[in-house]
């Protein structure tokens, strides 16, 4: 027996199978072999007969028919439908502004958390869908109607007057047609003066207001004080207060002549003098007028403590102002309820009740003449009236906010208004707009007053706590009267021109003097 050796151990003998070579084609083997399993040649429906065959997969002949049964849902689907149409067919404008505004029209929200532009305004095609053309139609229609409903109350519209209210009209044109004509006649002759000396004469008066300092503090009540006023000797100042007490004080000592005990309840909005009193009109005849918050009017003499007469008509609304015409005979009175009121106070009747203001009335000016007279309003607009006729001659609009001061100046032509909104507006009656606007303070202006008689500067008061100068035409500021700690509700300036008054929320009232001159 022969050894075998390690190498003959490795060997690894690999059987080769023969080849097996087809002649021709495939196609008769395949039949036969598909025959042979049952298969259908694909493998995907084999597949599916094995799922059949296991029971995984049901098939029936028969096909799936959804029908709708019932009325109700046929008629949400064809509304379904309709409300997709109406959809396409709505154009929808791709300005995002203008998509937020016809959501806001419709009473939806103008953005969702997370919506773009897009989203948005396919948003506002679904809500125009759903709600129909028929719908916006209806919409803009009710909307036209509104709007010619307002144009159609916005006509002027007239009525008979009272036989007291023409025979007022007729005593007015009388009184104010030959003062209109002196003061015409004056501005002429001041015109022909040359203005080297027109001019010196005003460098001289800026030089006296920039020295206006103060002269005299005092505490004129225990609560804040509204309104001041200057009589017309100059020689007395009337103050009210909200404690609703009005007093009367000397000038220039500011020593108390007399407290009106028997005043009003409340708030006194202001105190005025007759311009007559305390010069050619009795001392027991009615020199002074008061109103208050709760709508009461009072008449005073210069001698009881107690009211000599009540005006009724008002209450319950607040009378903010009042006024006395320049012959004194009319006094003039500003309601909250949106109307002003003109009372004859020798025949003792209410003989105009004017309205015009969309929000109550807050102050009265009368012109010098006395043929107008200029009321502003809560409504940011304020409007000059012809007394002889009833008619609006002049629309002031274009201050921001309330309008809560207004005053003439003695040429008869300009109009100053202090507004809420921190300016004070020059209007020029001849050209019939506005000729300057001053950005006069930092908070707003709660009273205007230009010099009296002569008209070369106006005073603003201001809830800053400050009075400005600024003169006139040019409208620069030529002195700031600074010193009160709360603001400043009144001002006033006294008719000989030698002292200016302010009043305050401080409780005080202030005396101003100028340095260098007597007069202001």
């Amino acid at each position: 027996m022969s050894e075998m050796s390690d190498d003959d151990e490795d060997v690894i003998h690999i059987i080769k199978k023969d080849k097996v070579i087809q002649y021709g084609s495939l196609e008769e083997k395949e039949r036969q072999r598909l025959a042979n399993t049952g298969s259908s040649g694909s493998l995907a429906n084999d597949a599916i007969e094995a799922g059949k065959a296991s029971g995984n997969i049901n098939i029936t002949s028969e096909s799936n028919q959804f029908e709708i049964d019932d009325d109700a849902g046929q008629a949400e689907a064809l509304a379904e439908f309709n409300k997709r149409k109406r959809a396409r067919q709505i154009q929808v404008s791709t300005d995002d502004f203008e998509v937020k505004a016809r959501l806001r029209e419709n009473g939806e929200p103008i953005c969702l958390f997370g919506e773009g532009p897009a989203e948005r305004r396919e948003r506002l095609r679904q809500i125009l869908a759903q709600i129909g053309a028929d719908a916006i139609k209806k919409r803009a229609e009710e909307k036209a109607a509104e709007a010619k409903k307002k144009e159609e109350e916005n006509v002027t519209w007239y009525h008979e007057g009272s036989e007291s209210l023409k025979e007022a009209r007729l005593w007015l044109a009388n009184y104010s047609l030959p003062r209109a004509k002196e003061r015409v006649t004056k501005q002429k002759l001041e015109k022909n003066i040359p203005a080297t000396q027109q001019n010196a004469k005003l460098q001289e008066l800026h030089k006296k207001i920039r020295s206006v300092t103060n002269d005299c503090s005092q505490i004129g009540d225990n609560r804040p004080l509204s309104f001041c006023q200057f009589s017309p000797n100059s020689k007395l100042l009337a103050v009210s207060s909200w404690s609703g007490l009005c007093k009367i004080w000397s000038i220039p000592e500011c020593e108390m002549v007399r407290e009106l005990r028997g005043s009003h309840n409340c708030n006194v909005g202001a105190i005025v003098f007759h311009p007559q009193a305390t010069l050619s009109l009795d001392d027991n005849a009615c020199c002074m007028a008061s109103c208050g918050q709760d709508g009461t009017v009072k008449l005073w003499n210069l001698v009881s403590e107690e009211p000599i007469a009540d005006i009724e008509g008002h209450s319950p609304y607040r009378v903010s102002r009042l006024a006395y015409h320049p012959s004194g005979r009319f006094l003039g009175t500003c309601c909250f309820d949106n109307s002003w009121r003109l009372w004859d106070l020798e025949a003792q009747d209410e003989v105009l009740h004017q309205e015009g203001h969309s929000k109550p009335v807050y102050d009265i000016s009368f012109q010098c003449d006395g043929a107008l007279a200029a009321t502003c309003g809560l409504d940011a607009y304020s409007r000059v009236w012809d007394l002889r006729s009833g008619r609006c001659v002049m629309f002031l609009e274009g201050h921001l906010k309330s309008v809560l001061a207004i005053d003439f100046s003695p040429d008869g032509y300009h109009v100053a208004t202090g507004s809420e909104d921190n300016m004070s507006k020059i209007w020029d009656l001849r050209q019939r707009k506005c000729v300057y606007t001053i950005p006069a303070h930092t908070n707003l202006v709660s009273y205007v007053k230009f010099q009296p008689q002569h008209g070369n500067y106006l005073v603003t008061a201001s809830y800053d706590s400050t009075a400005k100068i600024w003169a006139h035409p040019t409208w620069t500021p030529l002195r700031t009267l600074a010193g009160h700690e709360g603001k400043i509700m009144g001002l006033d300036i006294s008719p000989d021109l030698k002292h200016m008054a302010t009043c305050s929320f401080d409780r005080t009232f202030k005396i101003w003097i100028s340095e260098t001159s007597e007069t202001l």
